[in-house]
């Protein structure tokens, strides 16, 4: 017997942005507790305060470099309705949605290719050195060249529409900026057709090794849960761009259905721990306990009656027959659900590249003045939600942001706990390969902790200090 450990993973590698890992094993060797936690702080809800609201959908994105796109234009949409526009110009909502559909594909090829697929190619206990995108283009060169070419496929394609490919310009409140010249129209079309058998192939590998590994899939980091995302009001398909709220339970019956994403505030509820600066968002009705749920790719296949691309499609209805088309709550089947949506992405970029609309002259409406807005969208890791106030000067008096690496934040831990209860319980010597397989499920979520670490109201500090032999001498906080 010996005595009771504390194992750290810091940090925690190959996501975006800083976080570790705390596992407590007892006297036995077994995880009494294992937790993720977020250990970077931004205080964009704060500072946000006072800025005027046409520089809101700019400033934002610096949350982030990895899903600039998707906080631009969550923050334009809730600025439309400020602005007093319900309905955007067709150019302009066809330009804002091909910028995303860029977004979504690109942002989804370089998590898979790049940060996961080390792990899938060659196993979560292969040698650390090993497992990373160099060595993937050792193995699979042509694989390699093509996660680079569509990967530069999605950010030409925001680049394109929001002006730069990080930190754009293009959507303005009321609408976007700009149109698409058909000469760089013409030019995307050329590369389309290869875009689309890429992105099938890469559909192939994720399907394969999800059915040929079904045994790990489904004792891996897999557990029920209700999953949530926006849907197509008129008819449930897939959309990323708009929709309303559905959440549904881990046997599929609806929980939310149909929702207003403006009323959000009404089922959903935040709540706060001491050991993170994420918070834990929650369905009302259901409790702190039971409210969780998860989003993402795997959920919105979950949650979609269908997509509205033939491909992305057949895909889908192929991934929900693996369940019975009961909800798919296995973590690894992310990856399935993640490469479906580059399918779909690619087929949209299609569809709005043979759209006259890219090209139309009418790129910003106008409405009467209001004082509060919400804009959510379905960003590459999943439900996305801005939420603003406005004064009578256009000053931002009020912002709250629920990112989709803090909806996912309790499923996230859930995942690390399994993980090191079946890898790490009752082993007395623990290797880097075992410590791999708990970031290995956090790598599924594909979280951006950058983008997830607010705290609305408060800034909570705690400095520690220590004598040379490690003796904590004082402790001092700062709550607010």
């Amino acid at each position: 017997m010996t005595e009771p450990r504390l194992i750290e993973i810091s940090p925690v590698t190959r996501v975006e942005g800083h976080g570790k890992v705390t596992i407590h094993l007892d006297r036995d060797n077994n995880v009494e507790e294992a937790r993720l936690h977020i250990v970077e702080f931004r205080g964009f809800e704060r500072f946000i305060r006072g800025r005027l609201l046409w520089e809101v959908p700019v400033i934002v994105q610096r949350l982030c470099g990895i899903c600039p796109v998707s906080h631009h234009l969550a923050a334009a949409k809730a600025m439309d309705q400020i602005v007093g526009v319900d309905v955007l110009p067709p150019t302009a909502e066809k330009m804002r949605r091909l910028m995303h559909y860029g977004q979504v594909m690109q942002s989804h090829v370089l998590h898979f290719f790049h940060l996961s697929a080390p792990d899938l190619l060659f196993g979560f206990d292969a040698p650390a050195a090993r497992r990373n995108i160099f060595e993937v283009l050792k193995e699979n060169p042509e694989l390699g060249r093509r996660a680079v070419m569509m990967r530069k496929f999605g950010q030409d394609v925001i680049e394109a529409t929001a002006g730069k490919k990080i930190h754009g310009t293009g959507a303005i409140p009321g609408g976007i900026n700009r149109n698409l010249p058909i000469a760089m129209r013409d030019r995307f079309l050329t590369q389309i057709d290869e875009m689309q058998d890429w992105a099938q192939d890469a559909l192939k590998l994720a399907r394969d090794y999800t059915l040929d590994h079904a045994d790990l899939v489904k004792s891996f980091g897999a557990f029920p849960s209700s999953h949530m995302s926006l849907v197509r009001e008129k008819d449930g398909a897939l959309d990323l761009y708009h929709g309303v709220m559905r959440a549904i339970d881990a046997q599929g019956e609806p929980i939310i259905s149909g929702l207003n994403y403006n009323d959000y505030h009404t089922v959903l509820t935040e709540d706060v721990r001491s050991w993170s600066y994420m918070k834990f968002p929650f369905i009302q009705a259901l409790g702190p306990v039971d409210g969780w749920y998860r989003v993402g790719p795997l959920s919105r296949m979950n949650t979609a009656a269908f997509i509205d691309t033939p491909l992305a499609n057949l895909a889908h209805k192929e991934l929900r027959n693996a369940t019975g088309g009961l909800p798919n709550h296995t973590t690894l089947t992310t990856h399935w659900a993640r490469m479906i949506e580059v399918l779909h992405c690619v087929e949209k970029i299609r569809e709005l590249l043979n759209d006259d609309d890219l090209q139309g002259s009418d790129l910003v409406a106008k409405g009467d003045r209001r004082h509060e807005g919400v804009g959510v969208i379905e960003a590459p890791r999943g439900n996305l939600i801005h939420h603003y106030k406005v004064d009578e000067n256009d000053q931002v008096t009020f912002c709250n942001l629920i990112v989709s690496t803090t909806h996912n934040n309790e499923g996230m831990n859930r995942a690390v706990k399994d993980v090191a209860v079946k890898h790490l319980s009752g082993q007395e010597k623990i290797t880097e390969g075992m410590l791999n397989h708990i970031e290995v499920a956090i790598r599924a979520y594909d979280p951006c902790l950058s983008c997830a670490t607010h705290a609305l109201g408060q800034m909570p500090l705690q400095v520690e200090l220590f004598d040379a032999n490690g003796g904590l001498l004082d402790t001092a906080a700062q709550s607010a």
